[in-house]
């Protein structure tokens, strides 16, 4: 008999690649796979309803509910106030508190049977903990961040933090199967909660959205022209982006920078402002969000892409995100801000890397000056390329979840 797997996400299906990718993969390796995630964002709707299509696996989309976002209101304050006066917060309304489909999810997600329920995000914790519960089933947990670690200075964050923490606290000592997409992710839940260290679960991209040969360096052909990329869902301030603009100008390469994600809170323009103010107005532009399918194809038109990660919270400093794995799959060296999680990285990925400082500009332009020329260019785009089809993939990266799923089952049928 087929063992089922239900993942939980409170993301829509186009929001996560990583869901999207867990699926596939349990899907192939036998087990028969559900995945409940939310029908929230309506930009999103038409691209979940042509993966949905497609999908070799069950889908379950959770639309919002009525009052959801009043009753959350009415619990965040509840959990405020038991926690100005000392008192514990009970963990369903640490959980419920969160601004998040946490009621949504818990309502369906126990109504799925299951003989392993893996949530994606602490707001899925508290489902499939629900789920676990009245199935008899395993609990599994695919940190993608340190959600616990992602608190600011903003207004507010401390608390969030606080009910994270209590949330998770009180789930994942449960867990029979934990990822994490970084080592120091990984090392920081084993640390907090007295859990083992998760397997690390790196998040790369299946070699079917590589390109099918790798282009010439763009120095090679002779061009002065520099072409650097950065990616995200949205464009932000703290990304390390300023202190690359600045090194622009400071270098003696002509380096442009383009820069792709939404400009919903007008960071991009402040960016342009930046450029403009430093002569490079012409230098750097903005490019419209495009589907993760082809953020691969997208990156290996460029000479270098830009992780710029920068310690506005913890998790920033311990992340290791989906930017780095594109480059390196689109055969695109990559330069890296020196976090400790890219610092423990870098010499693994020899000259396909370079690191920096974001409080040097003036360190970066010279990094930029020496990777520019034609010989380290070539080496370093040989370097990425190779690491993109040898190590850095998903059809490789996919045997670590299937390995950590398939020996969460094995102690389960050892102690029966």
């Amino acid at each position: 008999m087929r063992r089922a797997v239900c993942i939980v996400s409170p993301g829509n299906l186009a929001s996560n690649p990583r869901v999207l990718k867990e699926a596939d993969a349990l899907h192939g390796a036998g087990y028969d796979v559900t995945a409940i995630v939310c029908d929230y964002n309506e930009a999103l709707r038409q691209a979940d309803d042509e993966i949905e299509a497609v999908a070799p696996w069950k889908a379950i989309r959770v639309p919002r509910a009525r009052g959801e976002g009043v009753r959350a209101r009415a619990v965040e304050q509840l959990a405020r106030m038991l926690s100005s006066l000392g008192s514990s917060v009970p963990v369903s309304v640490a959980a419920l508190s969160a601004r998040t489909p946490v009621g949504a999810l818990m309502r369906r997600a126990p109504e799925v049977p299951a003989d392993l329920y893996i949530a994606h995000y602490v707001a899925a914790l508290p489902a499939v903990a629900a789920a676990a519960r009245r199935h008899g089933a395993l609990i599994g947990f695919d940190a993608e961040d340190f959600h616990s670690g992602e608190g600011t200075d903003a207004p507010g964050d401390e608390f969030r933090m606080r009910m994270i923490q209590t949330v998770e606290q009180a789930i994942l000592p449960s867990c029979s199967h934990m990822t994490a997409a970084a080592p120091l992710i990984g090392k920081a839940y084993a640390t907090r909660y007295g859990v083992a260290c998760p397997a690390t679960l790196l998040n790369v991209f299946p070699l079917a959205m590589a390109p099918s040969h790798q282009r010439s360096a763009r120095a090679a052909e002779g061009t002065r022209t520099f072409r650097a990329y950065w990616f995200s869902q949205t464009i932000g301030l703290d990304r390390g982006l300023q202190a690359f603009i600045k090194a622009m100008s400071l270098a003696t390469t002509r380096v442009t920078l383009d820069i792709r994600g939404s400009n919903r809170w007008g960071h991009g323009d402040a960016l342009m402002a930046l450029a403009a103010s430093l002569g490079l107005g012409d230098r750097v532009q903005l490019l419209p969000m495009a589907a993760p399918s082809e953020m691969v194809r997208l990156a290996a038109d460029y000479d270098v892409g830009l992780s710029l990660e920068t310690d506005v919270s913890e998790n920033r400093r311990l992340c290791l995100t989906n930017k780095v794995f594109t480059y390196l799959l689109a055969g695109v060296p990559v330069v890296m801000s020196d976090t400790p999680a890219q610092k423990l990285l870098a010499p693994d990925l020899g000259p396909a890397a370079r690191l920096c400082a974001l409080d040097d500009p003036a360190g970066l332009a010279v990094t930029l000056d020496a990777l520019a020329s034609a010989s380290r260019l070539a080496e370093a785009s040989q370097a990425a390329w190779r690491l993109g089809r040898e190590r850095y993939n998903w059809d490789r990266e996919q045997n670590v979840l299937l390995q950590s799923v398939a020996a969460a089952f094995a102690r389960q049928d050892r102690v029966r």
